[in-house]
């Protein structure tokens, strides 16, 4: 991201949380008067500071912190308004159902909200004209042309807020006539990135007039690092075997210890909490339709070890009777009654929290398919089988960027979610997922 762009960021953080003080300050004199202002404020500043937090992270987990969300369309309008509504609900139950602190500002909770919300949608329609209208603070050549070079370019012209802007395109790569003038649209343009398909870099001329512009103060990236910084995935049609081997390295060997035993202590003691709806559940199951109330299934974990995933039954017994085949996750007909809303509350994958406990499953990873389809796609999806080179999880990367995968089409997107997960897996980025698994699972996105 290139570092205006994360500067807008801050800049949005920064002013929510000045809008909800200062939201705050005006209920409170509002109400109490000069008089009486400092005494109360000190009684709701700290219950208050622990609501706004916790809205601050619904904002995030809303999206209205992300970049592509910085325009007044449909999808900010409903962002925001959901999240509202979220939050004073929230907010509600956290001061009349949990007796922590001593006060219950039903008044000035609404007073306050009502406050928040306007300033703070007047602020965020500003925010967003003028996160569009600034002008771009990475100024791209492009050089060559293909259909990923074709997407980047509509995808920008749609979303000046992200900070990027074409402002020279070569579209014939080497053989453009005016590659050999590339220092001097570098500085007519006010260029500071160029940007280059990999194979470029290997030609001995392209190199020598590239490196020409480096004195000019300009970055050169490939093709395929763009398309990643935009799209939070990787362009598997632009990447060859030795993008992997330099990317695709160990990392986080340190992070990577610590993460599993934690993972299964916690997930161990929150199976045991969760037993009575395990139980509750699996009665339900077995009550409304033959079979058993636990389904049981081979899956390729990593290094394409297989194991056996637990799941509750949502189908019908006899649904496979013609062989495997992808499931339609939310609107599949062999789903039994109970079975789509235990799919749509995503409560049929409890039973996984054991496959975490017994090291089969992490909490994060690419999601594990059947053996049946794994043999299928190996063939059929190029690099398909690095995906298998970490720990499959419940939730993932490209689970919250993309739909239930139930083709090869769609496997082939969401592996470019998986390899960006696995090239760039962190602490920072496992936090992102979790947040955005919560979104997931109250809106039932598929």
């Amino acid at each position: 991201m290139n570092p205006f762009a994360r500067i807008k960021q801050y800049i949005l953080f920064f002013g929510d949380i000045i809008i909800l003080y200062a939201a705050l300050a005006i209920t409170l004199w509002f109400r109490y008067g000069d008089l009486a202002y400092n005494q109360f404020f000190g009684y709701h500043l700290q219950p208050f500071t622990f609501i706004f937090i916790i809205w601050v992270i619904i904002f995030y987990i809303a999206g209205l912190y992300d970049l592509k969300s910085l325009k007044n369309d449909l999808e900010f309008q409903k962002s925001f308004w959901y999240s509202m509504g979220f939050n004073i609900v929230l907010a509600a139950l956290f001061f009349y159902l949990i007796p922590y602190f001593s006060i219950t500002p039903k008044t000035n909770l609404i007073l306050l909200f009502i406050v928040f919300v306007i300033v703070s949608y007047i602020w965020r329609r500003i925010f967003n004209l003028f996160a569009g209208e600034t002008s771009a603070s990475t100024k791209i050549l492009m050089v060559g042309s293909n259909q990923t070079v074709e997407e980047i370019i509509k995808h920008l012209e749609k979303n000046p807020q992200l900070g990027y802007q074409i402002k020279f395109w070569m579209k014939e790569g080497l053989k453009d006539h005016e590659f050999e003038h590339l220092s001097q649209i570098v500085v007519a343009n006010e260029i500071n990135t160029i940007v280059v398909p990999a194979h470029l870099k290997k030609d001995n001329q392209s190199a020598k007039l590239i490196y020409q512009t480096l004195v000019l103060g300009v970055e050169v990236i490939d093709l395929a690092t763009l398309y990643e910084l935009i799209y939070k995935k990787v362009p598997l049609a632009e990447l060859e075997e030795v993008w992997f081997l330099e990317n695709l390295v160990k990392k986080h060997k340190i992070y990577g210890a610590i993460k599993e035993p934690v993972e299964r202590m916690l997930f161990l003691i929150l199976s045991i909490a969760l037993l009575p709806l395990f139980i509750f559940i699996g009665i339900l199951v077995k009550l409304t339709s033959k079979g058993p109330a636990i389904f049981k299934q081979k899956r390729v974990g990593k290094s394409e070890e297989e194991f056996t995933i637990y799941k509750f039954r949502t189908m019908r017994q006899d649904a496979e009777k013609n062989g495997p085949q992808w499931a339609n996750y939310f609107n599949d007909e062999r789903a039994t009654p109970i079975g789509k809303i235990l799919r749509r509350t995503h409560l049929d994958e409890l039973p996984q929290l054991f496959n975490i406990v017994k090291g089969d499953l992490s909490f994060i990873g690419p999601r594990p398919e059947r053996p049946e389809f794994v043999n299928e796609l190996k063939n059929k999806v190029p690099y398909y089988e690095l995906r298998l080179l970490n720990k499959p999880g419940i939730t993932g990367w490209a689970q919250i960027n993309f739909r239930y995968g139930a083709s090869v089409e769609e496997t082939y997107e969401k592996l470019q979610y998986d390899i960006y997960y696995i090239k760039n897996n962190s602490p920072f980025l496992d936090a992102q997922i979790i947040l955005k698994t919560l979104k997931f699972l109250i809106t039932n996105n598929s």
